[in-house]
């Protein structure tokens, strides 16, 4: 059964949460990418908090700016840290017995701050593991390097636009429909996206574009654009970006918004790399083969 719970932070933020499973148990934690939200994971909530599959307490939250947690209207307030901070602050509140979890997954912009999370903090997790999210390292070297990454993230320098969110919202949010059948390299309609889902999405969707797009704007890793070089001016000092925990990283490897060389050279920065190409997905595999997921995360896990 999945439930749904407020968390007041101490820093004054509230992030709504879905969750199943026996608080006290060892917890699980999801985070959610563009343009998704926390119930992209219910089955993964519901499978991992079975006995039989490990009676997790499995959490997944809607990150700041999506339906039901707070939203505040400034880009400054989707930096990094900041995000990085709520992630902390929750895990403190359900991570149990010294307050770490036992997994963070992550996918999409939720692996963008669990990378970070974990570079920074790693007590606070056990294990990590990622699905179609770069390393930053690696996301920079491209977006700093290789022509076919910066075509590939074009797109962002759309989200960034002041217009965006009534662009997006435009004709029953085709633009963000587009998304889900544009972003990976098998065409054709996805037979996934049913109405009962897409009725789910434009929930999140009717209930503010403007936080989730503000993960864009203020971030720097995104391609150069006239008058901005965004990319291009960043350096990450490397020591600041290993990630020592035992790590998954799960990448279809049809996803053509970020592309497969964005795994080259990863272990360099991950050393407890463990990482699985899956044929055939896309970057919405958590919907397109959630079987798949589950039981590699499930012998990640152990």
């Amino acid at each position: 059964m999945i439930q749904t719970r407020d968390h007041l932070l101490p820093h004054g933020i509230t992030l709504s949460c879905r969750s199943a499973g026996t608080a006290g148990r060892p917890v699980l934690m999801f985070l959610h990418g563009f343009p998704e939200a926390a119930f992209v994971w219910d089955a993964m909530l519901l499978h991992f908090s079975r006995p039989e599959h490990g009676g997790y307490h499995c959490v997944a939250p809607n990150l700041r700016g999506y339906a039901g947690s707070s939203a505040p209207a400034e880009v400054a307030a989707y930096r990094a840290k900041h995000l990085m901070q709520d992630i902390a602050a929750l895990i403190a509140d359900v991570g149990g017995d010294g307050g770490q979890v036992a997994c963070l997954v992550a996918h999409d912009w939720g692996g963008a701050v669990a990378w970070n999370l974990a570079a920074a903090n790693p007590g606070l997790m056990a294990k990590l593991a990622i699905i179609n999210s770069p390393h930053p390292a690696t996301f920079l070297k491209a977006l700093q390097h290789s022509p076919a990454q910066q075509a590939a993230s074009a797109y962002m320098n759309f989200l960034v636009r002041t217009d965006a969110e009534a662009l997006l919202a435009e004709d029953d949010y085709r633009r963000l429909w587009a998304l889900f059948t544009g972003m990976g390299a098998v065409s054709g309609p996805r037979a996934w996206l049913t109405e009962s889902l897409k009725q789910q999405y434009r929930a999140v969707w009717g209930a503010g574009l403007l936080g989730p797009l503000n993960y864009y704007r203020a971030s720097p890793l995104c391609p150069p654009r006239p008058g901005d070089p965004a990319a291009a001016a960043v350096t990450l000092p490397p020591g600041m970006l290993q990630v020592t925990l035992p790590t998954l990283v799960l990448w279809g490897t049809g996803d053509t918004a970020l592309l497969p060389e964005l795994l080259d050279g990863l272990a360099a920065f991950v050393p407890q790399l463990r990482l699985e190409r899956i044929e055939g997905a896309t970057h919405w595999i958590v919907h397109e083969q959630p079987a798949v997921v589950q039981a590699r995360l499930a012998a990640f896990l152990g």
